[in-house]
């Protein structure tokens, strides 16, 4: 597959079938989660409710949505104004390795920019090194900060 045949463009509702394909695969390889199609099917929809502070940029071929990635914005007290927070990240596995993530991720983080982000982050499996290293690859750094939570 070549590159130019892969266009990165906002989500949109018709995409969502395809998009659940994602985080199942995505959901697969983390440990934390767990793949249930209707919660997903869920935030998705929820994301996409065209409010101007949540984004999903999608990797497209004329066939298929091959990749993804999502971001919202919060208030950072730290940053002192607006961060977003990258959600999901995923490229279904035989189109990695080709840029598409880079492309994706690049996307998000212009999104956020012109939302007036002063901060991106995001949140990735500490045993997947492959995304590790992706993102140390793309100029993200970790952090001292450990991820904590509760769920109701």
């Amino acid at each position: 597959m070549s590159f130019t045949s892969v266009i990165i463009r906002k989500a949109e509702p018709f995409d969502i079938n395809q998009m659940v394909g994602l985080l199942k695969e995505l959901f697969s390889i983390e440990e934390d989660f767990t793949f249930r199609e209707p919660l997903q099917r869920s935030g998705l929809a929820m994301m996409l409710d065209s409010h101007d502070n949540r984004c999903i940029m999608v990797a497209a071929t004329e066939e298929r949505i091959i990749g993804m990635c999502s971001a919202q914005l919060l208030v950072s007290t730290a940053q002192g104004g607006v961060a977003a927070l990258i959600e999901d990240m995923a490229v279904t596995q035989e189109y990695r390795g080709q840029g598409i993530g880079g492309k994706l991720l690049f996307s998000i983080e212009k999104w956020a920019n012109k939302q007036g982000a002063k901060r991106v982050q995001l949140l990735a499996d500490k045993n997947n090194s492959l995304a590790i290293d992706f993102y140390k690859k793309h100029n993200w750094t970790t952090t001292q900060l450990v991820c904590l939570r509760k769920n109701y």
